[in-house]
């Protein structure tokens, strides 16, 4: 499993930027081989993150492209400026037993 995690700091509205990008990253993900599942969150103060699961970085790699050019192209107007991004393979994975 390969996790990718992109962090934006100067977000102006993280619930706007979540919701458009429910629709539209949602769509390019379900679309994209490898693709395990996908979570936004609001860190507050205008930090925004995004975590995007898969099975291996080659399919990670392919599908983070697809995002780049969709939050460049569709979300520019909310101002997110670069993110951090942070990816690597999972080593631990532990899940709960209910």
């Amino acid at each position: 499993m390969y996790i990718v995690i992109r962090k934006y700091t100067k977000v102006r509205s993280v619930a706007d930027a979540a919701r458009r990008a429910k629709s539209g990253i949602g769509q390019l993900l379900r679309e994209s081989r490898g693709f395990r599942s996908y979570y936004v969150l609001d860190g507050g103060e205008g930090v925004g993150v995004a975590v995007m699961i898969f099975e291996d970085r080659e399919t990670a790699n392919a599908a983070n492209e697809k995002v780049r050019e969709f939050v460049q192209a569709s979300l520019h107007d909310l101002d997110l400026g670069d993110p951090e991004i942070i990816a690597g393979e999972v080593l631990v994975n532990i899940e709960s037993d209910a």
